[in-house]
């Protein structure tokens, strides 16, 4: 079977469990090897040093003729001789022999050597078990020159170091299956929130009601997960309420032209006068065309949702003279509207026929509720434009003043549709807007309302197409939600 695949069925709580008892034994594994190693070492240390510290005693002895024989040694794991340079033994302790010396000529001293040496040799040479480490001092004079060894078993530290070795064996897998069901339950306390925040989301229902993820006590990265995600559901939710809303208000909003298609008709069919067709037909005719804005509004907010969040510099298609497009749209209302002084050139950078619509849509509004005049004005301001748009009206109290760039709200209920609109316009202004990085507000006029639009200043030269973020290509056909993106633009620059 595949490791791999074995791993990735294992759950979380497993895994983690295991690799914290794989990291905890190889540090156990370590740490028992640098213990053991440590402690022979010191103890081989400690031995040596012992039998160097009783051959400089038998050599100083030795010095001053007063060396008795047999050669005091401490425990009975040490053997003692003095040698000539012929390699003959002069002076043994008691369990020492006096005629093989413990090291053969190869392995003793150099002539005329002053530092102690030491070596290891098998334990049955001298009649121990184990290893020996010997110890050669030089003693005497140069006349009369001597060597001083020293052995010392090592059977005991050898013992002592597998006791370790052993008892390490058995303590650390104990040890290790201690901390095994410690941690098994130390990293289930810990996900046990995790398990809540599952359980919270498979009781998430679409149902109306609202509803969230527990979040834990403890001010850790599970806390602050489940507080993203009840902020990501309070988002959806408010997402999901809005669609509500807006679905429902553009239901109602198309139900009344086809409302009054459809009773238009009737009567036409069970009349039969063709008399009454012209008039019919105009009644029609101005039902669908209000039935058309209201669809190309809906089209152009529903691709405002789509591309929200992008910069304004995304949505560019080159620089906007935003004089002569208010020139322009101040000529559709020659009654009503008077166009301001404009002392030099307004550039800015956007699509020209949204600034357009955004432009239209502010003076239709004021000209919808203007008492006799609209002024439309464009004025350099800093490193921005500024288009405002007043009127003589009853104007708006200042907490409605951000509740009407909403979708389908209209503070006069009681007005005819014909002469209110959809209450689409201004939500329209605020996107197209803000897709363009600028901002709308509403302030009071002496009397009045001012619409005020501030756009980002541009060079006339510059050219924010750019060919290599183009990724339309004449020749591959488009997807359904192209085909419907591209109609949507078409209807709007229209």
């Amino acid at each position: 079977m595949n490791p791999r695949r074995v791993w990735r069925r294992l759950s979380l709580r497993a895994r983690l469990m295991l690799l914290g008892v794989a990291g905890l034994v190889a540090g156990l594994l370590v740490g028992g090897l640098i213990l053991v190693t440590v402690l022979g070492t010191t103890l081989h240390r400690g031995a040596e040093e012992e039998a160097t510290n009783t051959a400089r005693a038998m050599a100083a002895l030795l010095a001053d003729e007063s060396l008795p024989d047999p050669l005091p040694v401490s425990g009975d794991d040490v053997r003692a001789q003095v040698i000539d340079s012929q390699g003959r033994v002069v002076a043994a302790s008691r369990e020492a022999d006096r005629l093989v010396p413990f090291l053969y000529p190869s392995e003793r001293p150099a002539p005329g050597a002053t530092e102690p040496t030491s070596l290891y040799i098998p334990g049955p040479r001298i009649g121990v078990i184990g290893p020996v480490q010997v110890v050669a001092v030089p003693a005497g004079t140069p006349d009369n020159p001597k060597t001083v060894l020293v052995a010392k078993s090592l059977s005991d530290l050898a013992r002592s170091v597998e006791l370790l070795k052993h008892s390490l064996l058995i303590a650390y897998p104990l040890l290790v299956l201690i901390l095994a069901a410690f941690a098994w339950r130390a990293v289930g306390a810990t996900l046990r929130p995790v398990e809540a925040l599952r359980v919270g989301a498979e009781k998430i229902t679409d149902g109306v009601r609202s509803e969230r993820l527990p979040v834990p006590a403890s001010r850790d990265e599970i806390h602050r997960l489940a507080v993203t995600l009840n902020g990501m559901l309070a988002r959806l939710e408010s997402s999901r309420a809005r669609q509500r809303t807006f679905v429902a208000d553009a239901a109602h909003e198309l139900r009344s032209p086809l409302a009054n298609m459809r009773t238009q008709l009737e009567v036409a069919q069970r009349i039969g006068d063709p008399a009454a067709l012209p008039a019919l037909t105009d009644d029609l005719l101005a039902d669908v065309q209000r039935l058309s804005r209201l669809v190309d509004d809906l089209l152009l907010l529903a691709r405002a949702d789509d591309l929200a969040g992008q910069r304004a510099v995304d949505l560019a298609t080159g620089p906007v003279d935003l004089g002569s497009l208010l020139a322009t749209v101040a000529a559709r209302y020659p009654a009503k509207v008077s166009l301001g002084p404009i002392e030099r050139p307004l550039w800015t950078v956007g699509d020209e026929a949204a600034l357009d619509r955004v432009v239209a849509n502010l003076v239709d509004n004021a000209v919808r509720h203007a008492r006799s005049s609209v002024v439309l004005a464009g004025a350099p301001d800093g490193d921005g434009v500024v288009v405002a748009v007043t009127d003589d009206g009853p104007g708006v109290p200042a907490e409605h003043r951000r509740r009407i760039f909403n979708r389908f709200t209209r503070l006069d209920d009681a007005r005819a549709r014909d002469a209110g609109g959809a209450g689409l316009g201004l939500s329209i202004v605020r996107e197209l807007v803000n897709q363009h990085g600028g901002t709308v507000t509403l302030s009071d006029a002496e009397p009045g309302l001012r619409a005020e639009v501030r756009l980002p200043a541009a060079d006339p030269a510059t050219d924010t197409d750019d060919p290599a973020t183009d990724t339309d290509d004449p020749a591959e056909p488009t997807t359904g939600g192209e085909t419907a993106e591209v109609a949507a633009v078409q209807v709007l620059r229209q």
